[in-house]
């Protein structure tokens, strides 16, 4: 058994997620845990090089399947460098998106299969699983809309109004999937009020891995 404990933070672009990892990260240090706080895709200097494949705007011919098995690859190396290493050690892994993502976008958004998806991203990170992801429920189109107004919106934002919903329908069904495993968030909540529902299921993990 890993002796760290594995957070992620899911939901559709500009939910919260960003803000409120900060809020945990700053509420994990003043209690003197050691984290580690990164980000899919990305988290290392390849991942990051990955990511900026994945979501440049002017990648308009990328196939369904490079996608997907681009961000594989970059969770690959992600665990492989970084996630694994820190859970070794016992540090608390707090990750922006993780598999759950790719089932979401790649196997449904993207039409590619839940199972087909699953399949590469095993083979990349081992077997490697959140103890918890934090579900950011929020309407999609409201987040999109705002995000992209905002600074124009990356590849995938560019996506549509259309593409989201059907990715957030692809999250509910997943969830269905994975129940005990992930926890919604109202994320139409207060940052507050959000902040304070993530710590409340956070400090839920502590308690049943200290009861162990």
């Amino acid at each position: 058994m890993l002796k760290g404990i594995f957070i992620s933070l899911e939901g559709p672009d500009g939910s919260g997620k960003s803000t409120t990892i900060k809020l945990i990260a700053d509420y994990l240090k003043e209690r003197n845990l050691d984290f580690i706080c990164t980000r899919e895709p990305g988290g290392t200097q390849i991942g990051e090089r990955i990511r900026d494949i994945i979501l440049d705007s002017s990648n308009k011919n990328m196939a369904f399947e490079t996608e997907a098995l681009l961000y594989a690859a970059s969770r690959g190396q992600h665990v492989h460098e970084k996630i694994l290493p820190a859970l070794k050690k016992g540090q608390i892994v707090l990750c922006e998106r993780f598999i759950l993502s790719s089932l979401a976008y790649q196997g449904i958004g993207r039409g590619l299969g839940i199972e087909e998806v699953r399949i590469i991203n095993d083979f990349a990170i081992k077997g490697i699983r959140p103890d918890l992801t934090l579900f950011f429920h929020v309407d999609p189109a409201t987040t999109l809309e705002r995000k992209t107004l905002k600074k124009g919106g990356d590849r995938l934002e560019q996506e549509g109004t259309d593409f989201h919903r059907k990715v957030y329908q692809g999250y509910m069904e997943l969830i269905k999937m994975y129940p005990k495993s992930v926890q919604i968030i109202d994320a139409t909540k207060s940052i507050e009020e959000v902040f304070a529902q993530s710590i409340y299921y956070i400090e839920k993990i502590f308690e049943r891995r200290n009861n162990i």
